[in-house]
């Protein structure tokens, strides 16, 4: 108890049978603690630097208790100053951490918008998305098509993750389908969901993105290269359709390492679905490849395979077969000439 006011242990141990027996020396004390001689003198030393024990004058060699009531209420009004002292110097520490966030916030370009702001550079980006997860107070919602946060690879992404998951917010990832081909991603993936978040899977992704507590969201400036900046964006229509669209995809995503749905019949499974949605639009195999996070060998395979099975002797006309079969949402229709 007396180490609040300052006492190592053996301190307090001498202390404490010095008030049940005052007339104990050093030999005594040293037999009936068991200790060597140098011991006691050590705590008696540091007894007396705090004003707990004088040497006595009646007896060479011995040292006398100072009035307890006195010296521990002396020893309990220093610690109170001490305590004092460091609140005022952490108060006057925040004061100056203060001002200097404020001279940040002066010295900074004023945003274009009042809710819409730029960074770019690696610092830059994670340091905005440090300050995000770490003031999340209830839930983060996320499209991390290879498992991993805006702005770097999972290793990067964890202590941000890590700063969310470690409070018991409510944390939910939306990866790519495809992640399973991906080792470090599925690693990652997992465990997220080891340590409490919330991981689901779907054939394609619209854009890389975090929402924080329903009111800030985070997306790539350039959502085909997210390390080259990010847009951060607080409250208002955007951010509210931003979540209303990870609700959507929430909602018709699978649980991770749930394989894909074999087809019925000739029907397709998710990711064909996926690639024959992209045809309808006259997306080239790259842009299929990159939406769905497959390579570009994989995409042409699904493709060939699905014209085979709607005997499409182009990749346009696959599209239209689809959307005439019921394969496609009813609003997905083929546009008048295919991309190149």
């Amino acid at each position: 108890m007396l180490d609040e006011l300052g006492l190592g242990p053996d301190a307090e141990t001498v202390y404490g049978v010095m008030l049940k027996a005052p007339q104990l020396g050093r030999s005594e004390l040293a037999g009936t603690l068991g200790w060597a001689p140098d011991r006691v003198e050590d705590a008696w030393d540091e007894l007396s630097r705090l004003s707990l024990v004088r040497p006595s004058a009646e007896q060479p060699g011995r040292m006398r208790l100072v009035d307890p009531e006195l010296s521990l209420q002396n020893l309990l009004v220093r610690q109170e100053r001490q305590v004092l002292a460091r609140q005022k110097a952490v108060a006057d520490a925040r004061m100056e951490i203060s001002k200097l966030l404020l001279d940040l916030v002066d010295a900074a370009p004023a945003p274009r918008t009042p809710y819409v702001r730029q960074f770019t550079g690696t610092d830059a980006i994670r340091s905005q998305l440090e300050r995000y997860a770490h003031s999340c107070e209830r839930e983060i919602a996320v499209f991390a098509p290879r498992g991993a946060q805006i702005g770097g690879p999972p290793e990067a992404s964890r202590q941000l993750d890590q700063a969310v998951l470690a409070r018991g917010l409510r944390a939910r990832y939306v990866c790519l389908a495809s992640l399973g081909n991906d080792r470090a991603g599925l690693a990652h993936a997992r465990w997220l969901r080891h340590n409490g978040g919330e991981v689901r899977c779907v054939p394609q992704l619209p854009l890389h993105m975090a929402v924080y507590d329903a009111r800030t969201a985070v997306v790539p400036i350039d959502p085909e290269a997210a390390d080259k900046g990010i847009l951060v964006m607080d409250g208002g229509g955007v951010v509210a359709a931003l979540r209303a669209l990870f609700e959507q995809l929430w909602q018709q995503a699978e649980p991770l390492d749930t394989a894909p749905a074999p087809a019925d019949g000739d029907r397709p499974n998710g990711q064909e679905r996926a690639v024959l949605e992209l045809l309808v639009a006259g997306h080239t195999d790259e842009v299929v490849a990159r939406n769905l996070g497959i390579s570009v060998r994989t995409s042409r395979r699904i493709t060939a395979e699905l014209m085979n099975r709607l005997s499409a002797r182009s990749r346009f006309q696959a599209g239209a077969l689809a959307a005439a079969r019921g394969w496609l949402d009813p609003g997905t229709h083929p546009v008048v000439a295919p991309r190149r």
